[in-house]
């Protein structure tokens, strides 16, 4: 192992690529501690220290943020405005001939899309922006701790301090736009998927100190022999697939012979992703967010919904939550798929080249076969991602910890995947290179 990662640094290509993307993550992750503009930086830091961590989407996106977002940094949107975006526009596809278009004319019609996608991702930095500055304004950004300092989080609230708040925030965003294209570029492996990793990956040990701290050395032992378990159960099931075997006939075009070969269609367990997690926390977070803007004034009595509301679904801890954010996985991880894999298309394509499933027609029946299978292997890989989301809020049931709980939901799964690809990556280039490549 140690000299396959010497290996690494011997080689000049390399050890320049991984150089540059570790200098791109330094200064992302400075830039996560610059505080915005007419920030009071003091009162930030004593309301993140008395403070447990937020919930609901708002935890999720200063978990993407790497922290930032509640320091109110020039960062503090992170890559959040860019992830949206990048789903709205594979969910425009279903909806926009032109965007599906597009997306089957190749290279040219791929950078029309990534173009489209930077434009909309600096439209939903500006809103999320306007958004952030307003809830900051207004002192809820920490909810209700009762600290004095949390409801005076800027020095100056006037309209043109908080306008150049806003466009700070929405060219650090554009700003990580541009470094995770650099190091797609230049790097190693996805750049807006190693800043995510180091955005998530910089918040664990203060986590595990935090456990360590207020539950005990015995505690903090138990939640680490869980994490080994989870990050070995999540590289399992990242890598497990259903390979449908495919045979192509021979074709004979002039004097040359092709196809004639055996293959086959990866079908990944969980082919999801990430994207059902954050598409059903943010579903839940909408009945929090109504409810917190139809809270009544001082000294009346809250609508009987605004109750049920607060009691049932703003915390993770209630079996309720629980079922419901499990049920939304679910069934938004069949959504998703069902978007990303079209077996009509792969049917489409294997019949166009001469391929075929053994014992399985060409054509519908392919199609229909591919369907039945990829049906089938969604549902455990579903299951799979709702158990691993709940791990966090079982944690705050049973181990009191917050909802930045490390080993679970959203951040173990990406800090596996982008693990995994960056690693792989780097073996690809290795092999260029040498006989023996960084796994064996």
């Amino acid at each position: 192992m140690f000299s396959a990662i010497a290996r690494v640094f011997r080689t000049p290509d390399l050890r320049r690529k991984i150089a540059f993307t570790l200098a791109i993550i330094a200064i992302y992750r400075l830039g996560a501690h610059v505080p915005s503009p007419f920030v009071d930086f003091p009162n930030v830091q004593s309301c993140l220290a008395a403070s447990s961590g937020t919930e609901g989407l708002l935890s999720l996106v200063n978990l993407f943020s790497g922290g930032a977002l509640l320091q109110l940094s020039i960062f503090a949107l992170g890559v959040m405005p860019y992830i949206t975006a990048t789903i709205i526009v594979q969910l425009l596809r279903v909806v926009i001939p032109h965007f599906e278009t597009l997306y089957k004319e190749g290279q040219a019609g791929q950078a029309r899309l990534t173009q489209y996608t930077r434009y909309l991702t600096i439209a939903l930095a500006l809103l999320q922006s306007t958004t952030l500055v307003t809830v900051a304004r207004s002192g809820q950004l920490f909810g209700n701790t009762g600290i004095p300092e949390c409801t005076n989080l800027l020095t100056n609230d006037v309209w043109w301090a908080q306008l150049l708040m806003i466009i700070t925030m929405t060219a650090g965003t554009g700003l990580i736009m541009w470094f995770a294209e650099l190091v797609t570029e230049k790097g190693i492996g996805n750049g807006m998927s190693i800043l995510i990793f180091t955005s998530i990956a910089a918040a664990f040990p203060a986590s595990m100190w935090a456990i360590a701290q207020t539950k005990g050395f015995e505690t903090f032992l138990l939640v680490l022999a869980v994490g080994i378990l989870v990050v070995a159960l999540v590289v399992f099931v990242e890598q497990s697939q259903r390979r449908v075997p495919v045979q192509y006939a021979k074709r004979m075009v002039g004097r040359r012979t092709y196809g004639g070969t055996n293959t086959y269609i990866p079908i990944k367990v969980n082919m999801a992703g990430v994207v059902p997690v954050i598409f059903a926390s943010s579903l839940l977070y909408i009945p929090a967010l109504i409810a917190q803007f139809n809270q009544p004034q001082a000294g009346q009595t809250a609508p009987d919904w605004v109750v049920w509301i607060t009691n049932y679904l703003t915390k993770g801890d209630h079996p309720l939550y629980m079922v419901l954010y499990f049920l939304l996985i679910v069934g938004f991880t069949y959504f998703y798929v069902a978007i990303t894999f079209n077996p009509v298309e792969v049917a489409d394509n294997m019949k166009k080249y001469g391929g075929f499933i053994p014992g399985i027609r060409a054509g519908r029946p392919t199609a229909e076969y591919l369907d039945y299978v990829l049906t089938r292997i969604t549902l455990p890989g579903s299951i799979y991602l709702g158990l691993i989301a709940l791990l966090p809020l079982i944690a705050l049931a049973t181990v009191g910890a917050n909802q930045n709980f490390p080993f679970g939901g959203a951040s173990i799964l990406i800090i596996v995947g982008v693990g995994l690809e960056t690693v792989k990556q780097i073996d690809a280039q290795l092999q260029q290179r040498h006989y023996e490549g960084l796994l064996r």
